[in-house]
């Protein structure tokens, strides 16, 4: 660093009106997801770095190209969290949970990717997420995306957004695909770029995530999923489209949507949007039964999503955010009313009312920075009511102004 004092790339300051949006995203998530029956967890910002090698996949640009990786004093290799999941995982393992299974987590929290800046993406994000854990029923993934919905539908931007959905199939239909998948990619190497010729070798279903445009090209003509679905992968997708459908959550099924790791299975789905230009996915999940497996702890199904409250803020309505909640500015006219605003700020703060109490300027410029702020109405004191035990009441709404008992304040309807 060098000159003047700046913020890392990459990174936002969160100023106060643009903290409300946030807020308001975040605390809507945590009481829709109380309404769900989820309870909420809180996991290291850091890692040791096998935690995410492990979950996002040695060959997965997260890993390759994305993480924050240090080492610590002592020795260790640790990753700053570049999602939510992998630490609840941890957790869950770690903690030895499984015999309270089934367990349902919500989490949010900063993240950090060391990405390409760019709208609604940044190297720290914060995110939130909801994961179910032992539950088996397809029924599961359809509670898991009716909460992911309504979320969208509270904070207001539930029409901005489309729900994308398919089927990976289980552990079987997976391997008969990426059969295909190598035969056909393989037949066709030659065409491949860089990074999905490494792919082939170590995971295929990869390349149809490819951003490159020969690869893309190759990908129109691949093997398709659906033809190597068994039955139990197809009456499992079925009962999750039923259950969407019976609630009412309007979808489309997307057959190019994958995950590429071996752990994931059965349903995938995210919502996507087409107000954020290229950065369209607003919120995504799935079921990832082989997850736990994978980290070395007992078999256990698995499924749940993540959002980053960053998109989501970027499209909720800011008057949906903001709520109109009554406030009043405390107001002395001279020391004497100053001295006593201290204590009238703070009785009414007490009812629960927000209370701005005004120290600075004349009593004209104080009056212009109370409308400025919206305060509903204000309380001027000075001397003479000091002593006569008063409050001058004053409506802003109305220009109304009346005069009460100092004693009347504590129950004086606002």
């Amino acid at each position: 660093m060098s000159g003047k004092i700046q913020k890392v790339r990459g990174t936002r300051d969160l100023l106060p009106e643009d903290n409300l949006v946030f807020r308001f995203v975040e605390q809507s998530a945590y009481e829709k997801a109380l309404l769900y029956g989820f309870g909420e967890i809180e996991t290291p910002i850091f890692e040791f770095s096998d935690v995410f090698h492990r979950t996002l996949g040695e060959t997965s640009d997260v890993v390759n190209k994305e993480t924050y990786d240090f080492t610590d004093r002592g020795g260790e290799s640790l990753t700053l969290r570049p999602e939510g999941t992998a630490g609840v995982a941890r957790a869950f393992i770690s903690e030895g949970m499984s015999q309270l299974l089934p367990l349902k987590f919500y989490y949010s929290g900063p993240m950090f990717r060391y990405e390409r800046p760019q709208k609604g993406r940044y190297r720290q994000f914060f995110q939130l997420g909801a994961e179910c854990l032992g539950f088996e029923s397809p029924l599961a993934d359809v509670e898991c995306i009716a909460l992911a919905w309504d979320l969208l539908q509270k904070i207001g931007i539930s029409s901005e957004c489309t729900l994308e959905i398919n089927t990976l199939g289980d552990a079987e239909s997976r391997a008969a695909y990426r059969d295909a998948l190598v035969a056909y990619f393989s037949a066709h190497q030659e065409q491949l770029s860089a990074d999905s010729k490494m792919r082939l070798e170590k995971n295929p279903l990869r390349i149809l995530d490819s951003k490159d445009e020969g690869d893309k090209k190759l990908n129109e003509n691949a093997p398709k999923l659906e033809q190597y679905l068994n039955e139990t992968s197809k009456n499992f997708f079925n009962q999750v489209i039923s259950g969407i459908e019976r609630l009412g959550i309007p979808y489309k099924v997307n057959s190019h949507l994958v995950r590429g790791l071996d752990y994931y299975c059965h349903t995938v789905f995210e919502f996507t949007t087409t107000k954020l230009g290229a950065q369209g996915t607003v919120l995504a999940g799935g079921r990832y039964d082989g997850l736990i497996e994978t980290m070395g702890g007992p078999k256990t199904p698995g499924v749940g999503w993540a959002a980053g409250i960053d998109r989501l803020a970027d499209l909720t309505p800011k008057e949906l955010a903001i709520k109109q909640e009554l406030m009043i500015a405390i107001i002395g006219a001279d020391d004497a009313g100053e001295t006593e605003s201290v204590k009238v700020a703070h009785e009414i703060r007490s009812r629960g009312i927000k209370a701005e109490n005004i120290l600075s300027g004349k009593m004209g410029k104080k009056m212009q920075k109370a409308n400025r702020l919206g305060a509903n109405y204000a309380l001027i004191l000075g001397e003479s009511e000091v002593k006569a035990s008063q409050i001058t009441v004053k409506n802003f709404g109305t220009g109304e102004q009346v005069v009460i008992p100092r004693a009347e304040l504590l129950t004086y309807k606002f």
